[in-house]
């Protein structure tokens, strides 16, 4: 008997986002959760995919659908939808760094990731035990010796806040600057040897603790925790799909 990840409630939410449904164009998936549930599995346990148990199917045509879906961009669009409208009163940046496993590295035009930058908001709604941080577009991969702050225009790009919430990382006078001219607060601790900069709002800076905590939840999941993706789609693809299924629960 294997372990399974979502609940029934969960699935109702994620199926009608999902193609292969009968009715859609094209030919019908065989068993959409069954082989969901093989994805979150691999993702999971950090298993190769030949380890992938027999009950979900060929582990060859789980990973092949996977793989086509992550180039079609199915489970960026997934993660979208299901996190609606997303509110970016608050904003809330920062990286984490995520080693490469050996069996991540030989694809085709050489490696690309090592850490993830990902842009994060509180979230205001009152939800209880199951506050989350909603991930906003895009998710921005980056060399591993390369600063936090190199990813900011990327991440910010048509995105407008009262607050960006951001660590030490992102103390730069350039930085403060853009936010005070866009009219947002920059609710970044000053470093050591900063001046001519406003203190920030500490009650405010105690939110971050959400970005910490969704890092902490995806790398839960091993095949996050160590990328073993050879490529950036494909290793893009199981955050989303993770990031999708943290947010439903």
């Amino acid at each position: 008997m294997i372990r399974t990840v979502l609940s029934n409630a969960q699935w109702q939410r994620i199926a009608p986002e999902l193609p292969g449904k009968i009715g859609d164009p094209g030919r019908s998936g065989d068993d959409n959760r069954l082989f969901v549930e093989g994805v979150l599995w691999v993702a999971r346990t950090g298993a190769p995919w030949r380890d992938l148990p027999d009950e979900f199917g060929k582990w060859y045509t789980v990973y092949t659908r996977f793989w086509r879906w992550a180039r079609k961009g199915v489970w960026e669009r997934l993660f979208k939808r299901l996190s609606e409208d997303p509110d970016f009163e608050y904003v809330l940046i920062d990286a984490t760094l995520v080693r490469v496993h050996q069996h991540g590295t030989g694809a085709k035009g050489g490696l690309k990731i090592r850490p993830s930058a990902i842009a994060r908001r509180p979230d205001d709604e009152d939800r209880g035990d199951r506050r989350c941080a909603r991930q906003s577009d895009p998710l921005r991969a980056l060399p591993g010796q390369r600063h936090d702050i190199t990813s900011f225009e990327a991440l910010m790009a048509g995105i407008h806040c009262l607050a960006l919430i951001g660590d030490k990382g992102f103390d730069a006078g350039w930085l403060r600057e853009r936010l005070r001219a866009n009219d947002t607060e920059a609710v970044i601790p000053l470093r050591r040897g900063t001046s001519g900069y406003a203190e920030h709002d500490r009650e405010k800076y105690k939110w971050r603790h959400l970005v910490e905590n969704f890092f902490c939840c995806i790398k839960a999941f091993r095949r996050i925790a160590t990328r073993y993706e050879k490529t950036d789609k494909c290793f893009a693809a199981v955050i989303n799909l993770v990031a999708s299924v943290l947010w439903i629960r």
